[in-house]
């Protein structure tokens, strides 16, 4: 067990170091890629024509390898986490842009006719009324995201150690040691399924109004 979580020092990291290290470089494009997206999904909902292109770019742009888009960057970023963090905040686009613009979609034309009624301008009936009740779906998006963040950030060993818990792939094959692929797996694995759990808490939090799987489940009983 002690050689479980004995890091070599070549990473220069502690298993918990490691793991933050990991989280910053996933989480981080999550984030950004969710900041870019808001306003681009808003524009695909408000110039239908733009849609179907911008879908095209981003699916475009998530096929290109990581290793490719490494070799572009690495002259300008060097072997640096924001080489590993760029192409991570790039694929990000291609599953919450979607996501959100659904999301937006769903919104019935009734309640945005009720909220523009009230005195509600566009961007304030996009922040109160379309993105709270898009929160599902965009939650979604984030979910496969983050999973999809966390598991790709191992590919940054490609470029100098960048990889976080992946190094540990790395170094298991140099030193023969393949309890830390094993530890790199099993934490990654954990992350995700935390992760997830975290986002699936966010969401029950900000949609009060819907019904929890329980609840529905009681319903459907009571009606029988």
């Amino acid at each position: 067990m002690n050689r479980f979580f004995d890091i070599p020092s070549d990473l220069q990291h502690s298993w918990a170091g490691l793991i933050g290290l990991h989280l910053r470089e996933a989480l981080l494009p999550v984030l950004a890629g969710l900041l870019l997206a808001l306003p681009l999904a808003q524009l695909c909902v408000r110039l239908r024509w733009l849609y179907p292109p911008v879908l095209w770019v981003t699916t475009v742009l998530y096929a290109i390898p990581s290793l490719a888009f490494f070799v572009v960057l690495i002259d300008y970023t060097g072997q640096t986490e924001l080489t590993v963090m760029i192409p991570l905040t790039v694929y990000t686009l291609v599953v919450l842009v979607p996501a959100i613009v659904d999301g937006v979609r769903s919104v019935p034309r009734e309640t945005l006719a009720a909220a523009t009624a009230m005195g509600f301008g566009p961007v304030r009936r996009y922040l109160q009324v379309q993105l709270p009740i898009a929160v599902p779906a965009i939650i979604a998006g984030l979910r496969v995201a983050t999973v999809s963040s966390i598991s790709l950030v191992s590919v940054g060993t490609l470029i100098g150690n960048q990889g976080a818990l992946g190094n540990l792939l790395h170094d298991a094959t140099i030193y023969n040691r393949p309890e830390l692929a094993w530890n790199a797996v099993l934490t990654m694995a954990v992350l995700a399924i935390l992760a997830d759990g975290l986002l699936v808490f966010l969401r029950v939090l900000l949609t009060p109004w819907m019904p929890s799987g329980a609840r529905t489940s009681r319903k459907a009983a009571a009606a029988r």
